[in-house]
């Protein structure tokens, strides 16, 4: 059921965001990065955002903690909208959403100390005042995250990707956030210390109550950390749900194909017994196709998919369970899928 007002934390409503790239003759061409996406989020909540490179997840990601300006939309925290806000409610917006960065190599000032990086927030947003207050802050930060507070004094180059990762997460919570948006937080690291990360992340929010956005590639992580799945295409959201009946479930086309593609060491849960292979290439994001983006690609493709764009509807089941493709309820038949 939808959240109530007191519920919300976070709502984005028809967020678009494009960039210019060039020109051709007299035109400047430009890439439509997001186009009219719309998400909630609980006090509490994990989402999970999922698509292939440039589909536009790192934009909306940028867009949510404010490092992006959308070019029309509106992004409401506790219902005040903040897409216009700009000084003391500005910084408020920051201190409430909070990023983690994919690159814990590049997201950190080598040229810092780990006391001045995690303390530069608290300075910044005047949280705490004096020295002492500040060093005992950072120490508490570093336990948080699983490191020794004797760590502060030391440089960025002196730590294990792992390590810099949970510094990232550090100093994003020194705020004390209500919303923490990971973008890709682990794919820069090994895959041995992947899941420590991700299993601190998942402890973190339910012992601080935190809101989280989780952006990724490996499908079986965020099958493990969010409790709904949004499934980006071209920019736009093609389905969102609940975790579990997206990935046992899936209802559009592009969301099955994924899933399909995606290594599964337990065949059982899986819905769909053999690889879906896409029809030629992902569209050029400077000219995408008219009306449904996956059309080009889709099996179930008729006329209307070609001439009118699919609305992000619901289906029968759990009133937040959309799906953005005419056919659904066609491409849900397991004879069909299958």
């Amino acid at each position: 059921m939808p959240p109530s007002p007191a519920d919300l934390v976070l709502d984005a409503r028809d967020l678009h965001k494009s960039f210019a790239t060039g020109r051709s003759g007299w035109h400047r061409t430009r890439v439509s990065a997001v186009d009219g996406v719309s998400l909630r989020l609980r006090a509490g909540e994990s989402l999970g955002i999922v698509g292939e490179s440039g589909c536009g997840k790192s934009t909306l990601a940028r867009m949510l903690v404010g490092l992006e300006h959308p070019d029309s939309g509106s992004i409401t925290i506790h219902g005040r909208d903040v897409t216009r806000t700009r000084g003391r409610d500005r910084r408020l917006m920051r201190r409430q959403v909070q990023m983690v960065f994919q690159d814990p190599y590049t997201s950190l000032d080598p040229r810092m100390s780990v006391l001045d990086l995690l303390a530069e927030p608290l300075i910044v947003h005047k949280r705490v005042t004096g020295a002492a207050a500040r060093r005992d802050r950072v120490a508490e930060l570093l336990s948080l995250v699983n490191l020794a507070p004797e760590l502060m004094h030391r440089y960025p180059h002196q730590f294990s990707g792992g390590q810099r990762q949970r510094i990232g997460i550090a100093r994003a919570l020194a705020l004390e956030p209500e919303v923490l948006v990971c973008d890709e937080p682990v794919s820069a690291l090994d895959v041995s210390v992947q899941a420590q990360v991700v299993n601190l992340l998942r402890d973190l929010q339910q012992r601080m109550g935190i809101a989280l956005v989780f952006i990724a590639h490996d499908l079986s992580v965020v099958r493990h950390v969010a409790d709904r799945t949004a499934v980006m295409y071209l920019g736009r959201l093609a389905e969102i749900g609940d975790t579990t009946t997206v990935y046992d479930q899936p209802t559009h086309p592009y969301t099955q194909a994924l899933l399909s593609a995606s290594p599964v060491v337990d065949r059982s849960r899986r819905r769909l017994a053999d690889r879906i292979m896409l029809a030629g290439d992902p569209p050029s994001p400077t000219d995408p196709p008219s009306g449904c983006r996956f059309h080009t690609r889709c099996r179930f493709r008729q006329d209307r998919c070609g001439q009118e764009a699919p609305a992000l509807r619901p289906l029968d089941g759990p009133a937040d369970r959309l799906v953005a493709c005419h056919f659904a309820e066609q491409t849900r038949d397991p004879a069909e899928v299958r």
